[in-house]
């Protein structure tokens, strides 16, 4: 990143954030919904290639049981979603693996949906990890409704009225996702199975078009179910329908998702700092259209933020990251007018005042800030989230000697190294799944002493096999050393198959009392799903909206390209 004056005529080309300071935990935590998020990257997708969603079934009746079925065409290749609806019990519902009933479960299938396909889902779905799914399957998936907004919304379409706005905007959603399982779970097929081809074949978008189904259900379920009990009901009004987006809550699962996909993460953010640094380096002058449509961008995420009805215990407001937004609109409309910073003319104009506003701003109005800059390339942007790829294997170069091996660790792992593992509060807290229902959990170590620790100890790796290293001949090959030192296999496939990547591990010791488990956790969701809303929850969960304003299936088929995020309020 540039750091010469503004006003001078050699000004650096705006590169990349440096790898130090971009991996520690808190900056991660404050990367904002952006166009190469996956929810945002899939719709555009979807939109561009005009997919068609529709609805080939809906036999639910008045107490909500029944089964609806989707047909999703692709381009080049169709799938079905089957949803088995059920009466919402108050008793049993739950948002966890452990419970026995859901308002919705459902699968994503590749193929149109057979009598057979319908029957074996009715019959598995239930058993959850005692079920199977067919091989055609791609994700199972769960959610309950939100049941004072779905039933105030529903009383009100069946009386021919819509929806408060003010009842809609405490939680934006009429339904919320329990659970999108695949990769192999319940027999689902695996993902490194699909190839590049294959239209679902990009990280994680199986999951995330099946939650966007999730919202389509859920809208069309209360516009079902008040058409059964009213001739006055009518339909959602589609600025509403579009406003509304279907609830997502995750929690520590997601720190285990991060450590063992590092090649999906450093493909990631490297593509969207490219993207940044590509927007930050647009040579904008007075009267810019690129300045003009960030201005609009900017104005469009003031209204949102004004009007977030969200209480954020933890995270900064969105009352003060509008005040900071609102910075940023006062000086791109001076550059707009101007064509200058501060009277002075400037070689890259958005990339001093990135740098300008990363030292006044929070730093989710900052990130908001560039995640906006991203809509100034769109075209680089999507080839670049379109070249990202996750794969899981990790290799040994067995040929590399100690030495090299010793000389990277030294250079590329000195944030690990750095950190004092022999100090009491290093190993306090163990990262474990509990018996009951194999749910990622965190806990003093003293308080179970039994537990097996899944969370990968990069730090304490790092230190011990760089210890062992120094103990070798520096000509040793990287094969003789772990047939000497087996143990350390893995750590070595790790830091030898990422070393083309410069955004790969989050900078943190997992197990020190000082780690903020929601920060990576908003890394996930925020950034890379695309979660709007985020709120916190013991420090643990996060819970937020997906699809917050996403066209609806006849506006994807349709080819609606414009900007869709940040949604206002629909006029009441």
């Amino acid at each position: 990143m540039s750091v010469l004056r503004a006003n001078s005529s050699h000004e650096a080309v705006p590169r990349p954030r440096p790898t130090q300071e971009l991996m520690r935990p808190e900056k991660l935590a404050a990367f904002q919904p952006s166009r190469l998020s996956i929810t945002r990257a899939l719709m555009n997708r979807l939109i561009r290639e005009r997919w068609e969603i529709s609805v080939e079934r809906f036999d639910i009746d008045e107490s909500a049981s029944g089964t609806a079925v989707y047909s999703v065409k692709s381009p080049r290749q169709e799938f079905s979603f089957i949803a088995f609806s059920h009466p919402p019990s108050r008793k049993a519902r739950t948002g966890r693996i452990i419970g026995q009933a859901w308002d919705m479960m459902g699968t994503l299938n590749e193929g149109s949906a057979t009598d057979a396909d319908i029957e074996s889902a009715r019959r598995e779905l239930p058993k959850l990890y005692q079920g199977r799914a067919t091989p055609n399957a791609l994700i199972w998936c769960r959610s309950n409704r939100s049941m004072r907004v779905f039933d105030r919304t529903l009383a009100a379409l069946a009386a021919g009225d819509q929806p408060s706005i003010d009842d809609l905007s405490q939680v934006c959603y009429l339904m919320r996702n329990t659970g999108l399982d695949g990769n192999g779970t319940f027999g689902t097929r695996s993902f490194p199975s699909l190839g590049a081809d294959h239209a679902l074949g990009g990280p994680l978008q199986a999951q995330l078009l099946t939650a966007y189904l999730m919202r389509e259900y859920s809208c069309d379920l209360v516009e079902h179910l008040a058409r059964l009990t009213s001739k006055k009901a009518v339909p959602l009004d589609p600025a509403i329908r579009r406003y509304l987006g279907v609830g997502n809550g995750s929690a520590l699962g997601l720190i285990f998702f991060v450590h063992r996909h590092p090649q999906l993460i450093g493909n990631w953010i490297g593509a969207r700092e490219k993207a940044i640094a590509l927007a930050r380096a647009l040579p904008v002058s007075a009267g810019d259209a690129h300045v003009k449509q960030l201005l609009a961008l900017v104005e469009r995420a003031i209204v949102f933020r004004r009007q977030d009805r969200m209480v954020y215990e933890t995270f900064t407001s969105s009352a003060a990251i509008a005040d900071d937004l609102e910075k940023v609109e006062g000086a791109l409309a001076g550059l707009y007018h101007t064509g200058l910073i501060d009277g002075e003319q400037c070689t890259y104009p958005l990339d001093v005042l990135a740098r300008r506003f990363e030292a006044q701003l929070s730093p989710e109005a900052f990130e908001t800030y560039l995640s906006l800059l991203i809509e100034l390339v769109p075209d680089d942007a999507d080839r670049l989230i379109e070249s990202i790829v996750g794969p899981d294997e990790m290799n040994v170069v067995p040929t590399e000697s100690v030495a090299s091996l010793v000389a990277f660790i030294e250079d590329e792992y000195r944030w690990a190294l750095d950190i004092d593992m022999s100090s009491p509060d290093a190993y306090k807290y163990v990262w474990y799944k509990s018996e009951t229902a194999e749910e990622p959990r965190r806990g003093a170590r003293e308080e179970v002493p039994e537990a097996l620790d899944l969370g990968l100890d990069i730090c304490g790796g790092i230190q011990s096999l760089l210890a062992d290293l120094r103990n070798e001949e520096p000509g040793l090959s990287v094969a003789r050393f772990l047939m000497k030192h087996p143990g350390h296999r893995y750590l070595v496939a790790r830091v030898q198959t990422l070393r083309q990547f410069s955004y790969h591990t989050p900078m943190a010791n997992i197990n020190a009392e000082e780690f903020i488990p929601i920060d990576i956790v908003r890394l996930m969701n925020v950034a890379i799903h695309g979660i709007d809303k985020t709120r916190d929850f013991l420090r643990r969960n996060l819970r937020g909206v997906l699809y917050h304003g996403a066209p609806t299936p006849e506006e994807i088929r349709m080819g609606r390209s414009e900007f869709w995020a940040y949604p206002a309020e629909p006029r009441s």
